[in-house]
This record gives structure tokens, sequence and C-alpha cells, in this order.
């Protein structure tokens, strides 16, 4: 195996499962009971304004 190859499949899986980590990551902060009411102020804000 030449080195491109070898290069290019350690990105595409490297770049892969640095993805997932941040998608879990993000989807575990919105999900975080403690950001609850920062989320529901932030919903309401287009209703509440003028």
């Amino acid at each position: 195996m030449d080195t491109y190859n070898i290069l290019a499949s350690f990105a595409q899986t490297g770049g892969l499962l640095i993805f997932v980590f941040g998608f879990a990551l993000v989807l575990a902060y919105a999900l975080m009971p403690s950001n609850r009411s920062t989320f529901d102020k932030a919903a309401r804000t287009p209703i509440e304004e003028d």
C-alpha cells in the first residue's frame, strides 16, 4: 500500500469518528435538563418581542 492510501484511509476513519463524537456531544448538550430553561426562553423570544 502506498502512502496516499494509508493517509486517505486514516483521514476517512478519523474524520468519521470525530464527526460522530462531536454530534454526540452536541446532542447531549441540547438534551441536558439544566439547559431546558435557556432553550425554552430562546424559543419564546420571537413570540414575546414586539
